[in-house]
């Protein structure tokens, strides 16, 4: 079994010729030097993976052709993980480890302290592709337009409950157990932490959830993971 996976946005069924585009058959041909007739993988986010034979590849594209399936689509729980940009490296860290451990969607917000005006969306959505492609996920997470936090907590809708990785609760790490299934989403505040208003603002909603991640206070994509790692086992499909 080929160990190159490669994300497709085209449908997939057994016998269907793919087209490439120039930059997926450079790789392919380019970087991970196949050639005409050899195997990999592929997916594209709805219909689980296939086997693909390349069929041709140049410097303009290429083709592939689809064979039969060899895992079916497995889509993450419905959570979404919302946190205020860092510095690139760490931010990528932050994209890449969601893709990873299941999360559904990736929402980058504006806070008082974050560092970061602004972000590269399509680079984010790059790093879950590949984050995808390299852990044998079939699902991507799609990695939303960078909005202040007082806006999106004022159109959120209350039925999704927010874990919120509260910096000043440090202590024991705290048990999920007691909460609900269904939709949620984790928040993860920004190097300096939220403002006292930010804060505030939180406290008053009563879908957030305010949760210890122990005794010591996290980096922020040290957070992330760990409170990712908390939710999906204790909520979400690890367990």
């Amino acid at each position: 079994m080929s160990r190159i996976r490669l994300f497709i946005d085209h449908p997939l069924a057994e016998g269907q010729p793919v087209p490439l585009d120039g930059p997926q058959a450079h790789y392919l041909s380019g970087v991970m030097r196949l050639k005409a007739g050899d195997d990999l993988r592929v997916f594209n986010g709805r219909d689980g993976e296939w086997a693909a034979t390349l069929a041709e590849a140049g410097k303009r594209g290429g083709s592939l052709m689809v064979g039969g399936q060899t895992a079916p689509q497995q889509d993450p729980p419905d959570l979404w993980l919302i946190f205020a940009p860092i510095k690139k490296a760490r931010t990528d860290f932050i994209v890449e480890k969601a893709a990873e451990m299941g999360a559904a969607r990736i929402q980058p917000v504006q806070t008082d302290h974050t560092n970061s005006e602004r972000i590269r969306q399509d680079r984010l959505q790059a790093h879950a592709v590949e984050a995808a492609e390299q852990c044998g996920g079939t699902f991507v997470p799609p990695v939303a337009e960078l909005l202040p936090l007082s806006r999106l907590l004022d159109g959120w809708d209350p039925t999704r409950r927010i874990l919120w990785a509260d910096e000043e609760r440090v202590g024991p790490a705290e048990t999920l157990s007691g909460l609900p299934q269904g939709p949620w989403a984790i928040l993860i505040g920004p190097e300096g932490g939220f403002s006292p208003s930010e804060r505030a603002q939180l406290s008053r909603l009563r879908f957030v959830h305010p949760v210890s991640l122990g005794p010591r206070i996290l980096r922020a994509d040290t957070a992330a993971v760990a409170a990712l790692a908390l939710w999906q086992a204790t909520l979400g499909d690890w367990r």
